[in-house]
């Protein structure tokens, strides 16, 4: 049963660790120094963890990795990281070339060599290419690894940074092309332009030869929303400017910008979701019951049309059609399009499908893409401009492949496969169920030998938020480092997640959110039952909302887990809005400052529930001073709590670069994927080996 305990730190007053939210203060990065100094020379002393650095450096950094790319105009580009390249090559070849097996790479831009010559550790962090030629980009480039980032044109023909071209300083502005001379800016730049939560609350448009100042407002979102944002769509040849006023993350207005500058909303409701435009069609989803005009109910995890073209020219919706039906235990993962075909990337049971989606005069047809069965299969790139199609498919013990299509999906091949990269020859995958306290069956994912007799060191991992699924991956690094040692590994699908659909996510949302702890718990306790493993054996792990997962585990239940890992997380919930971006997310949590919902974040915020008495497993959490989407102090103040309280066992380290995501210097990331894993087995083995 979840333990009842009464907040210990009921004020800001009686926070003790409140000063560990100043990022940079010299004070608090004292702090951290010391920390990690006490850290590495627990795990990184271990005998074992040169071994294992290597070995992760090794296969993060391997050359035989599947280059991930997506086509335009014949090339296909791809962002490359190996030994050589720390910060990685923006790259491309031609289609033909990258089917070869040993592709014909044109280097666009080397990030290590941009870094030496500016002195600055550029991360990459995307581009988007001028229609219809894409031989322009806006390349957007962060000099830590976080979200906010510095923009610049480039020439893609020439590989140079365009000399007078569009060019912003670092922020969380968000920028897109209209046309060769007018960009489209969704500006976060100075504190009127910027909503509560930090992201741009005010569109413009930005012509060349003139300063930023200058851009034209067009469009605003309140500054009590999420963000405002601008982009141009396409339906074939046709662009359409649309607008969006994100009012928090499941709900916002859509509009399209007309000639005449009227935004006219789209007439589609706030929770709308996986919208495209298809063939003068516009396709969309819902997260709840909508009853449409003339009378259609669009249901979750259904798809639905009308006929956008009408609408622009008369303002009248007509008739509703159904393009995809709900159905149970199936979910929408993804919806993109080529030029001609709609495809759907589907979630059956927590095991993907795709399907392509075509109008014709009966209405709506779909037809399965010849895809492997029985793993997880989604969408890798789609060409919206041409026919072209890639999709990935792996599974827990499958290594990855990339299976090409240059014909809507009607011939497929599989182009690239990684090579296998731990013994699996002995391992099994298996999905069970676990019943919640409120009796909900919750599915996880077990992989361990096929062998196995007696209970086993096993890793649980677990998130359960935003809708986000977790779908059966392979992944090299476990597999050598924990699974090849003979201990399990396990994946909870639990509510809050994605993994079928919206209500999954609802069952967990806001003052449900306890449900999702109590799944967890679930898949621990049943794992335990079935033999599998025991608490002393059993480690978690789940980073940002994962960590609060495991942060508010390790405080109800402690006597279930033998090692907590709690990356990059939320823990401190009556105050994580006043953390930046933290009001972003009262959607997915509750507002602190409404009594009511602090009553429900105060029962489960990890931070207030540290217990002197308690008897807490080895913990270890991670986090970077880059990060600014979940804020350092989280981890900071709940680890310095947790010694405070005399729980000599709990480690942190905080990377001073990389962001949210640990992006960057792959040597960095296998440095902290191995402390994680020497944690692990000193934590569930009885110790130091």
């Amino acid at each position: 049963m979840t333990k009842s305990v009464s907040p210990n730190l009921s004020t800001i007053a009686e926070d003790p660790f409140l000063w560990l939210e100043d990022r940079t203060s010299q004070p608090a990065l004292d702090w951290v120094h010391r920390q990690n100094a006490l850290t590495k020379e627990r795990l990184q002393g271990d005998p074992s963890y040169r071994s294992l650095f290597e070995t992760a450096l090794e296969l993060m950094t391997a050359e035989d990795n599947i280059a991930v790319g997506y086509e335009l105009r014949g090339h296909v580009y791809n962002f490359w990281q190996d030994k050589t390249n720390a910060l990685g090559l923006w790259r491309r070849t031609t289609v033909a070339s990258y089917k070869s097996d040993k592709p014909d790479w044109q280097t666009i831009i080397d990030f290590d060599a941009l870094s030496h010559e500016e002195g600055v550790k550029w991360v990459f962090s995307g581009a988007r290419r001028l229609y219809p030629e894409f031989d322009r980009c806006l390349m957007s480039l962060s000099p830590d690894g976080g979200d906010a980032s510095e923009m610049r044109e480039f020439d893609i023909e020439t590989g140079a940074f365009v000399e007078d071209g569009f060019r912003a300083p670092v922020s969380k502005s968000n920028f897109s092309w209209l046309d060769i001379d007018t960009v489209i800016v969704a500006a976060a730049f100075e504190e009127q332009e910027r909503t509560q939560s930090g992201y741009p609350r005010v569109v413009k448009l930005w012509k060349r030869g003139t300063s930023l100042s200058e851009a034209t407002p067009i469009f605003e979102a309140q500054v009590e929303d999420l963000a405002a944002s601008g982009s141009l769509e396409f339906d074939g040849d046709v662009q359409y400017l649309l607008l969006t006023r994100t009012i928090d993350f499941y709900s916002g207005h859509h509009f399209v910008r007309l000639a005449s500058g009227e935004n006219r909303r789209l007439p589609l409701p706030d929770d709308v979701v996986d919208i495209a435009i298809q063939n003068g069609q516009i396709v969309f989803g819902v997260r709840g019951a909508w009853s449409a005009p003339g009378g259609v109910t669009c249901l979750p995890d259904g798809l639905y049309a009308f006929d956008f073209k009408r609408w622009l020219e008369t303002g009248d919706i007509g008739s509703i059609e159904t393009v995809l039906p709900p159905a149970e235990r199936v979910s929408i993962a993804h919806v993109a399009n080529t030029r001609d075909r709609l495809f759907i990337s589907l979630m059956d049971n927590v095991r993907g499908r795709v399907v392509f989606a075509e109008r014709g005069e009966r209405g709506w047809s779909l037809t399965p893409v010849a895809l492997p069965e029985n793993g997880n299969v989604g969408i890798s790139h789609i060409n919206q401009f041409g026919s072209s199609v890639s999709f990935s498919f792996t599974d827990f013990l499958t290594p990855s492949s990339i299976i090409w299509s240059d014909d809507d999906g009607e011939t497929l091949a599989t182009v690239k496969a990684q090579p296998a990269r731990f013994d699996a020859a002995e391992l099994i995958s298996e999905q069970f169920e676990a019943r919640s306290r409120d009796g909900t069956l919750i599915p996880y994912f077990v992989v361990r030998r096929r062998d196995q007799q007696e209970p086993m060191p096993a890793l649980l991992y677990g998130y359960g938020g935003f809708e986000v699924p977790l779908l059966p991956a392979y992944a090299g690094v476990r597999g050598k480092l924990w699974l090849e040692k003979g201990y399990a590994y396990v994946q909870a699908n639990i509510r809050g997640g994605g993994e079928f659909g919206p209500r999954w996510h609802q069952a967990a949302l806001r003052d449900k959110r306890q449900n999702a702890f109590d799944d967890f718990a679930a898949v621990a306790e049943d794992l335990v039952r079935r033999g599998i493993s025991t608490p002393a054996m059993l480690g978690i792990q789940g980073g940002s909302n994962g960590g609060l997962l495991t942060g508010v585990s390790l405080t109800q239940r402690p006597e279930l887990f033998g090692a907590v890992i709690i990356e990059v997380p939320l823990l401190d919930m009556l105050r994580y809005t006043e953390l930046p971006p933290g009001a972003s997310w009262m959607a997915e949590y509750g507002d602190p400052s409404k009594p009511e919902e602090a009553g429900w974040l105060a029962a489960y915020s990890p931070y207030q529930h540290v217990a002197d008495d308690a008897g807490y497993p080895p913990v270890l959490l991670t986090t970077s001073t880059a990060d600014d989407r979940v804020h350092p102090g989280h981890a900071r103040k709940m680890a310095a709590r947790l010694q405070a309280a005399g729980h000599s066992n709990a480690l942190f380290f905080e990377e001073t670069e990389g962001g949210h995501g640990g992006r960057g210097d792959r040597r960095i990331q296998a440095a902290q994927t191995a402390m994680k894993y020497v944690f692990l087995e000193q934590a569930l083995s009885g110790g130091t080996k």
